[in-house]
């Protein structure tokens, strides 16, 4: 019974609230319309994460995934630890082990041992049959056995940090993490918030009609976070939301912006030699306002990409100094990672911002060599071939440049014109980066831009000293 998948995420309802946001967020996925594959394998690596708890699959250890289409055109694995897979607050069923694929490649004592669990989870009844629950709790506690358990998660409600806040749009930077559409600036927004424990607020915004259907018993409007400060016309749409059980048009939310994921137009005879006037190195060139070194000798294009924010993240470097050799090596880790990275069949990607190289204007020479020469000594230091994009333009206002950082469009170009037509695997690919909206962060511009793309998203001190 633990292996049906949900065909329709719109007409799902959520209970929330108290419930881990990962759980919330995983239930709008886009998947196909078609059912998942349960599969066992034994980790490759120590490099996957469970989607369930986010903590790190030991190498070799035993790991279950979902495995579906994704919409573009791949396949996507979910991989979560043995227990956590059981534990999942969804409607999904196991048949039996026969229906999970690379069963008869497990041991002896783990294919017992899968088959002990599957059995356990047939007893436990589903969201539908837990008639006894009252409607606050169904769906949280539908799969529990005994008094113990409902008491054991009814404590862990109570202390979850997770929140739903809602708020106009400050810009038109955010993306809804349903649709991946853009949410239009100063538009309602509604979203769910939790405390990242490595020390910034992290949350999911979405469109109206996209954070809607839900339980709509479970919360009212008087407890959403900023539901107190919108107009009184917001206000009253939002209760009726509520009240409807979550029935929304998408009349009543108006259009949207460009899909983020959409095209960008290249052409070749736009790409330069030079960058508004300023000779660039061998191998680089220039396309609209980024700089790019495509083709570092020995790369291969990939389904696995690691992406990597430059100053900050891989190299010391400081705005009051200038030239090819002023930085240093951020982490002592960073050649090895990188090298075992490579290794495993990873594409090394950096995507860094430069608006000296734009404001410049007078010296823009100079700090397209200082860039470009830091860049280039760093590649050579850590003896492995890396792709480069540098964004050089300067968003002003409302006015965004696409290809400047928390923007995708450095990652889309990647995507779409220097990765030889294969798709990326979203589950195996990540971005590290610096600026994550913490105290002492210059901005969170490496976090949203990886939100913005759907990327997992590590902090270099997590990476590379560990």
């Amino acid at each position: 019974m633990y292996m049906h998948m949900f065909s329709s995420i719109i007409n799902h309802r959520i209970p929330f609230l108290q419930i881990n946001p990962k759980f919330i967020i995983s239930n709008f996925y886009k998947m196909s319309s078609s059912a998942a594959t349960i599969i066992a394998e034994y980790a490759k690596s120590g490099k996957s994460s469970c989607k369930k708890c986010s903590e790190k699959i030991d190498s070799k250890s035993l790991r279950l995934g979902l495995k579906f289409k994704d919409p573009r055109g791949f396949d996507n694995t979910k991989w979560h630890h043995l227990n956590c897979f059981f534990a999942l607050d969804s409607d999904v069923s196991v048949s039996g082990v026969d229906s999970i694929e690379g069963f008869q490649e497990l041991t002896g004592s783990d294919q017992d041992k899968l088959k002990q669990m599957v059995s356990e989870a047939d007893q436990v009844p589903t969201k539908r049959e837990a008639d006894d629950e009252t409607e606050s709790d169904r769906g949280v506690l539908k799969k529990l056995k005994t008094d113990e358990d409902k008491k054991i998660v009814q404590e862990k409600k109570n202390v979850t940090n997770e929140k739903i806040i809602v708020e106009y749009a400050k810009s038109g930077r955010s993306s809804c993490k349903k649709c991946s559409e853009k949410i239009e600036s100063k538009s309602l927004r509604l979203g769910f918030s939790s405390w990242d424990p490595r020390g910034f607020e992290n949350t999911k915004w979405h469109h109206l009609d996209c954070f809607f259907p839900l339980d709509a018993d479970l919360v009212s409007a008087d407890s959403i976070e900023g539901f107190s400060e919108l107009k009184i016309s917001d206000q009253e749409k939002l209760k009726s939301l509520l009240s409807d059980g979550g029935q929304f048009s998408k009349e009543i939310s108006g259009t949207h912006d460009e899909v983020i994921g959409s095209e960008i137009v290249f052409e070749v005879g736009d790409v330069k030699d030079n960058y508004k006037g300023a000779t660039l190195q061998p191998k680089w060139k220039a396309f609209q306002t980024i700089i790019y070194l495509e083709r570092d000798d020995g790369l291969h294009d990939s389904k696995k990409i690691a992406a990597f924010d430059f100053d900050g993240c891989l190299a010391k470097t400081s705005v009051q100094r200038v030239g090819a050799s002023a930085w240093s090596l951020m982490y002592a880790s960073i050649p090895k990672k990188l090298q075992s990275l490579y290794n495993d069949g990873y594409k090394l990607v950096i995507f860094t911002n430069e608006s000296n190289i734009e404001r410049w204007k007078n010296k823009r020479q100079v700090a397209v060599d200082s860039k470009i020469g830091r860049l280039d000594s760093f590649i050579k230091l850590v003896k492995v071939p890396i792709q480069v994009y540098i964004a050089c333009g300067v968003s002003k206002g409302q006015e965004q440049d696409p290809f400047r950082k928390p923007q995708p469009g450095m990652w889309r170009i990647m995507e779409q014109q220097f990765n030889s037509g294969i798709p990326v695997d979203m589950d195996q690919s990540f971005y590290v980066g610096d600026a994550a909206g913490r105290k002492d962060d210059h901005s969170e511009a490496d976090k949203k831009f990886a939100e913005n793309i759907g990327l997992k998203f590590y902090l270099p001190e997590e990476y590379f000293e560990t």
